[in-house]
Parts: C-alpha cells; structure tokens; sequence
C-alpha cells in the first residue's frame, strides 16, 4: 500500500484521474439486474478486465477494484459472508492483472441499506465488517482504500477505524451529498470532511452527485472548507428510468467534461466518474485536462 508521503507525491504531479461506472457497465457486457456484482464478475473475469484496460486507455490512473459491497453483512444475503476476505483479495488481484501499470484502489461503501440503525450498540459490529473487507483488500495488493458514496460520519468512522485497526494509512473518502453542500441527514459537508482530514483521510470528497451547472459550485464551496486534496467523482447527469427500470443517464462524455474541467478549475484535484459514465466520459476529460 502507499504511504501518504507517496500519496500526496503523486498528487503534487497533478491532477489524479479516477475510472468512471463500474456497475452499469457491466450490465451491457451481460451481467443481470440484482445479481451479486462481485460473485458475477468472479465467474466471468474476462468482462471486468476489458472494462478495466478501457478505463486505463481512456486516461485512468486509479481503477477501483469491484468491492463495493464485499463486506461480511451484504455477502451473507448470497451466502458469501465466510469469503469475505478471499473474495476481496480475488477482486483486487483481478484488477491488478488487467492494469499492471495502475494504482488499485479497495473499494468500501456504507453499510446504511444492511442495519437499522446508527447507533452505538452497532458501532463494533460495522468495524469488525470493514476490518474483514480491509484484510482482503490488503492481501490483494490494494494500493490505495476508496471509501465512497457514503451517507453518515458513522460510515467513515467505522472506516476510519478498521483501517488504522488494520494498518491501512491511505484511504480516500467521498459522500453523496446535496447540491448545496449539505449531507442528506442535513450536517454541513463541509466539516464533516474537514474533520475526517483531521483525523487522517489523505483526501476527501464526493461522488454519486449529478453532473450539472451546480457542481463547480459545489466544490468551490467544499474547497474553502478542505485543505487537502478534494475528490470530484460525480453521475453523468440526471437518470431517466425507462420501461424496464433501468436508470439511464444522458449527460454526454464531452458535456461531462466541460463541467468537470469547471470543477478541476475551482479546486478539485482527484477527478473521475460514478453512475452512467463510461471509458468515452474519462477520455473526453483526459483530453480535456
């Protein structure tokens, strides 16, 4: 795993380029709606790594590796729960075989759709769930941890947590938020990150965010609250569900670029792409940059 040192080296180069949607993407290449994403791609590997060697081509120089919902607690609705840490150490290996040249990122997310509640009685239970992905991740090889879309502080807590419990210096962490910079639960975004820098996060964020004419405003306002490196990671647009309940987004990869450059202009430093974008989205914004 990197230092922090090595870390912020990279990003004092310039400019960090995340990859984009992993999930929707692979739902073209045949993966089925409400199959557990991580034991579909351990069964067809071959659709994961051309996603991955696109992604790279197009300009990425993090790929995440597909452990979004590898936590104890989601893979035991498949049974999964006792491979937790094979699995994970699987993933991460995969990716690294299709992107030798890459930073892989371990990816984490909430567990908020899995408990009923936050509070303190949990607490334990969700760091132990972290720890075991963490273990995974890092017999896998993970350059990096990438904690995203989450919803609470409790979320990155517990992150925060199992990492330094397991020894993992270098997380990054992004929540969902409003377009006014406030959390869904209402708590300013920004303190929220700036504590979680205090506390040791290399970089903090957002992703899963509309791509839209608010968003450079978004990080401009964030910017002014975070000192280290700020992730931008937004969707392509708005989804439209269409007859078959499928979200689909329309924002074009060189409209997307347009806004994300805005947003590289007002201070975000680690760029990339979460819901509806594609390898053409990343490479429209590598061109751009």
């Amino acid at each position: 795993m990197l230092t922090r040192q090595e870390f912020q080296n990279r990003i004092d180069q310039g400019i960090l380029l995340l990859d984009g949607a992993t999930g929707s993407n692979l739902m073209k290449a045949g993966m089925p709606r409400g199959c557990c994403t991580e034991e579909w791609i351990i069964n067809h590997p071959e659709a994961l790594i051309a996603l991955q060697q696109e992604y790279y081509q197009a300009g990425s120089r993090v790929i995440y590796a597909p452990t979004f919902q590898a936590q104890p607690i989601p893979l035991s609705h498949v049974k999964l729960d006792r491979q937790t840490e094979t699995i994970n150490a699987m993933l991460v290996s995969l990716s690294r075989k299709a992107v030798p040249d890459a930073l892989i990122a371990g990816n984490l997310t909430t567990l908020a759709a899995f408990i009923d509640s936050y509070d303190t009685a949990l607490f334990d239970t969700m760091v132990e769930n972290y720890r075991r992905q963490i273990v995974g991740l890092l017999e896998g090889g993970a350059d990096l941890l990438a904690a995203e879309t989450l919803l609470y502080p409790q979320d990155a807590e517990a992150i925060l947590t199992a990492a330094e419990l397991e020894g993992a210096e270098t997380v990054i962490y992004s929540f969902t938020m409003q377009p006014d910079g406030s959390l869904f639960s209402g708590m300013d975004a920004g303190k929220v990150l700036r504590e979680l820098e205090e506390a040791g996060a290399v970089a903090v964020g957002f992703n899963c965010v509309a791509a839209d004419s608010l968003t450079a405003g978004l990080v401009s306002k964030l910017r002014k609250q975070v000192r280290g490196p700020l992730v931008c990671k937004p969707n392509a647009g708005i989804p439209v569900i269409s007859s078959e309940g499928i979200a689909e987004y329309s924002l074009n990869a060189e409209d997307y670029a347009k806004i994300m450059l805005d947003c590289a202009n007002m201070g975000a430093s680690i760029l990339g792409g979460c819901c509806g974008t594609t390898p053409e989205h990343i490479r429209a914004l590598s061109n751009r940059l």
